[in-house]
């Protein structure tokens, strides 16, 4: 994101003031940041990635809907919540629960009060392949990320990654979300 070759000296004669605007290029320790923080997430979700596929034969993703549906009441939760709180689109979600479907560790059910309303519910065989991924899971975070930081950097990296997330997510109606798409 460093700034390409100098543009014109000047706006074109019927641009608005938005066209003419410089770019915010980032700085070099800007740059140097961004291009650290997007390495180590991709690197960081291929290592979870690969550690479940070995363990369990399936995503990242798939696991942490996992995850959502244990910690939920009665182990179930409404699609479009779930989406929500995966932050995933509700296409993906869909093909997500189909597949865990397929594999016995999720079913879904109609919602009673919405005819178009659906839950999707974690079985017990699902409950069951969580209880043993969960501990390799674990192990393959606390080695990539929380044994390489500090305390000092653990709360300083969760408080950066809550105001980047918040930042993202705004309350407003109309909102560009994933879960609304």
């Amino acid at each position: 994101m460093k700034a390409p070759a100098p543009a014109p000296a000047s706006a074109p004669a019927n641009g608005s003031a938005a066209e003419s605007k410089e770019p915010r290029w980032l700085t070099d320790e800007e740059q140097r940041v961004w291009r650290s923080f997007m390495e180590g997430v991709t690197l960081l979700d291929d290592h979870l990635d690969r550690q479940l596929q070995r363990d369990a034969g399936m995503p990242h993703v798939y696991y942490g809907l996992l995850v959502k549906l244990a910690e939920a009441p009665r182990r179930r939760l409404r699609m479009t919540e779930l989406a929500m709180l995966a932050k995933i689109t509700r296409s993906r979600l869909s093909h997500a629960i189909a597949r865990l479907e397929k594999n016995g560790w999720v079913r879904r059910e109609d919602c009673p009060d919405d005819k178009r309303g659906q839950f999707a519910v974690l079985t017990d065989e699902g409950l069951e392949v969580l209880r043993q991924t969960a501990p390799g899971h674990v192990e393959a975070v606390r080695q990539a990320v929380f044994d390489r930081l500090s305390p000092e950097q653990q709360k300083s990296l969760g408080e950066i990654m809550r105001i980047v997330a918040e930042g993202l997510q705004p309350a407003e109606a109309g909102a560009d979300l994933p879960w609304l798409r």
